[in-house]
């Protein structure tokens, strides 16, 4: 009985130490995959000028305007934005501004494809609404206003151009003075004589 014993012991032994260099090699191939896999990313193209914001719920927080044919990194998406790295600046664009590549760029790729845009001089591209702000205020302001910026001393009809109608406007009269309020979603916004001299958050 013995010397029946000590031979399987013996085989089975032999076996689990063939094994073993079975389950490193594959080990290595699955941490192989796993690090080919963590380099392909997700990318967009932006199909026209858009906005990139430093956060969604904040339309005044635009970090830089990304121009159109532009290559963006996709991390994460809802229903209207998504989060999108482009060069250095990480924020949100509308979803309707870009389409998803159809074929993924691996990191590496992804990295000589921006030093080559950032070769080039940037240059913004226009799409309708810059053209008729450039053509009633000038390039220079244009710019400004397509980018969502606000400031004191602009006028009602210049605030229009870059955010957009408010939600609700309070309006006060007294003698000559017509003072305004213009809520938007996030911030209030307060005008004397059509002038914007103030504004904040608003309250929730």
């Amino acid at each position: 009985m013995k010397t029946i014993i000590f031979p399987a012991i013996f085989i089975i032994g032999v076996l689990s130490l063939d094994a073993q260099p079975d389950k490193t090699a594959l080990l290595q191939s699955l941490e192989a995959n796993q690090s080919v896999n963590q380099n392909i990313t997700t990318t967009a193209t932006i199909k026209t000028s858009t906005r990139l914001f430093k956060a969604k719920e904040d339309l005044t927080s635009v970090i830089v305007i990304i121009p159109s044919g532009s290559v963006v990194s996709v991390l994460d998406s809802d229903s209207t934005y998504f989060h999108v790295t482009f060069g250095e600046n990480e924020g949100f664009i509308f979803k309707k501004h870009a389409v998803i590549d159809k074929t993924t760029n691996t990191f590496t790729e992804m990295q000589s494809n921006q030093a080559i845009k950032e070769a080039q001089p940037v240059q913004i591209q226009t799409d309708s609404r810059y053209d008729a702000l450039e053509s009633k205020y000038g390039s220079a302001m244009a710019a400004r206003l397509y980018a969502g910026k606000i400031w004191k001393g602009m006028n009602s009809e210049m605030v229009r151009d870059s955010w957009g109608v408010a939600e609700k406007v309070n309006r006060v009269i007294n003698g000559n003075i017509i003072r305004e309020e213009w809520i938007y979603r996030s911030t209030w916004l307060y005008f004397e004589n059509n002038t914007l001299l103030n504004w904040g958050p608003a309250k929730k």
